[in-house]
């Protein structure tokens, strides 16, 4: 067997300045385990670590390496509240239940600098995420969102900001008015999952890298089902297994994969720029994202490098030229990067939801997932990942919360939701540019 290494992950900024990187072990042979997780990004890795934290048994079955995927690919961004903002919450289930959503959001935020300060995960934690109006419009929801949050939520630390400070904190003049939300972060995506793993192996956790599950089966035996979780070079028997692939499960589960719908997501990053323009593009180096359907999102590195994530695609294969892709996003909003040479790109691929909220819930009373993150991954997997601990170990009320709202199939399940996707982006991305 060849020794694998850092070449494993696809070159990515990310990569290149990733800490901690190990090549931990194939499944070889029969385990067996309290838990089984299967997948190695936020939601198993947090699972793992929290399980661990109670005395269970842990198994993580990782088809590449440890935040191969989406979870050390992201634009970085630790939001507060859910994918669907409050006032749409409040429409769908209620002022009750969408408070309790809310509360969840800001306790996942809570979390992740819970979890980096506890295990020392050395990722470049930084405060603030601004949000944009990228039309007028959008800058009087943005208003009322503010005042709602205010008045409704207790939250004191959203404000609202007019044009002319906009085009004074960000070197731009595209947008009408902004969300300063400074209980948001951002950090480095991939250095958070291998701090995630380091912690998680330190208390315990087993795991196995390039060990793809080809399938399992639930068997009942005297004192209750065993799950059987098959690889091409081993097995494990586990009381209880997770599913948290996200949009790498594949055919994996059919019973969950019409609920998701994976895409492709692309992202660029700059050669380091000096000072005075990494402050002319942002000057509080806060992360922005804007409020356009098909968002774009950007944020300096520690290394003063932007960051910038544009462009999205519905397909198995990445564009051949990543770069060029992203580039043109980034110089709508920044033509003075017009010389700027860019040093990676890549892309990743999430799974979205019909309604854009996470989609939680058991097969059998052993067998947890946690999917559908929708572009607000990085607290939420974290947050799943507690939740799912939470309920293994005897008390589900948190999950069940969230498990129980309803998330409809895609139109056609796994066969004919692609074309239906691409026919709603199609019309989204018309009116983004209208």
């Amino acid at each position: 067997m060849p020794k694998l290494g850092k070449s494993t992950y696809i070159k990515s900024y990310y990569s290149a300045t990733a800490t901690t990187v190990e090549d931990l072990p194939m499944l070889r042979g029969e385990l067996e385990a309290d838990v089984c997780i299967i997948g190695a990004g936020y939601t198993g890795l947090s699972s793992a670590l929290h399980l661990a934290e109670q005395g269970l048994s842990v198994t993580i079955l990782e088809a590449e390496k440890v935040g191969w995927g989406a979870s050390g690919r992201n634009g970085g961004h630790v939001g507060t509240g859910q994918r669907v903002d409050q006032q749409t919450l409040e429409k769908k289930y209620g002022l009750d239940v969408a408070k309790q959503l809310w509360n969840f959001g800001l306790q996942a935020a809570s979390l992740v600098e819970e979890l980096i300060k506890k295990h020392q995960i050395d990722c470049d934690l930084k405060q603030g995420i601004l949000h944009v109006a990228a039309k007028s419009a959008d800058a009087d929801y943005m208003k009322q969102s503010t005042e709602n949050l205010k008045n409704n939520y207790a939250y004191e630390q959203v404000q609202f900001i007019e044009k002319a400070e906009i085009d004074n904190m960000l070197g731009t003049n595209k947008y009408f008015a902004a969300q300063l939300d400074n209980g948001s972060m951002h950090l480095h995506p991939l250095n958070y999952a291998l701090g995630l793993a380091k912690a998680a192996k330190k208390s315990g956790v087993q795991i196995c890298e390039n060990s793809r599950v080809t399938s399992y089966t639930n068997e009942k035996t005297g004192t209750g089902n065993i799950v059987i979780i098959q690889t091409a070079s081993g097995r494990v028997s586990a009381k209880n297994m997770v599913l948290a692939c996200n949009g790498y499960l594949g055919k994996l589960e059919p019973k969950v994969a019409g609920k998701i719908m994976p895409i492709n997501n692309f992202v660029l990053a700059t050669e380091p720029l000096k000072e005075e323009l990494a402050r002319s593009l942002i000057r509080d180096d806060v992360a922005v994202q804007d409020s356009l359907f098909v968002i774009n999102y950007w944020r300096l590195s520690a290394d003063n490098r932007l960051i910038f994530g544009g462009g999205e695609n519905y397909t198995k294969r990445f564009p051949n030229d990543i770069k060029a892709f992203v580039r043109k996003y980034m110089l709508n909003i920044y033509p003075q990067l017009e010389s700027t040479k860019i040093d990676y790109a890549w892309g990743g691929t999430l799974a979205i939801t019909m309604n854009r909220m996470p989609h939680f819930g058991q097969l059998a009373d052993n067998i947890y997932y946690a999917q559908g993150y929708s572009g607000h991954g990085v607290p939420t997997t974290t947050f799943a990942g507690k939740l799912i601990a939470e309920a293994i170990c005897g008390n589900p009320e948190r999950f069940n919360t969230v498990a129980n709202l309803p998330s409809p199939s895609f139109p056609g399940g796994t066969l004919l939701r692609w074309p239906g996707l691409v026919a709603g982006m199609l019309y989204h991305s018309m009116l983004d540019k209208l």
